[in-house]
């Protein structure tokens, strides 16, 4: 039998719900995904320009799946541009910014990929590299931190 040097790291399944407190979002649906190296945030209205020399991003955040609304206005320093492969073999070159994130209550910086995920199922995907020493993934399980309470339609 094989023992694992980590099992004392926190588990989470293979979508959890984060915060990105640097952009006001409490909550964001995530698939963990162990088969991306990095992770990618879906984001509209993507704009990158230059103030003092330093590259920005701005763009829009749609943290509710299936919706346009809320859309939050956020902005970010550029770190990098990187080449991405999709799911589906396709490279392309996308921003690279840095952000904190919360799960199960700790926070850390992650670097994130800012891209259209419009085709996709989730808004974000939480990559290797940002739970790498931190989780161990449960893939048969979801939300180990817990699912938001469904707010009821009022009549």
């Amino acid at each position: 039998m094989t023992t694992h040097p980590d099992v004392h790291l926190p588990i989470i399944g293979w979508r959890e719900w984060v915060g990105l407190p640097n952009f006001d979002i409490a909550r964001i649906k995530v698939k963990v995904d162990t088969g991306a190296r990095s992770s990618s945030l879906h984001v509209s209205n993507l704009r990158i320009f230059e103030r003092d020399g330093i590259r920005f991003a701005h763009f829009q955040v749609h943290p509710a799946q299936r919706s346009i609304s809320p859309a939050i206005e956020a902005e970010a320093r550029v770190l990098e541009f990187r080449s991405v492969r999709s799911s589906s073999g396709k490279a392309s070159l996308r921003p690279v910014i840095s952000s904190t994130i919360e799960l199960l209550g700790v926070r850390w910086k992650v670097e994130l990929t800012l891209a259209s995920r419009d085709q996709m199922g989730f808004r974000m995907l939480l990559g290797r590299e940002a739970i790498r020493g931190r989780f161990i993934v449960d893939a048969g399980k979801s939300y180990y931190g817990g699912k938001p309470r469904k707010r009821r339609k009022s009549s």
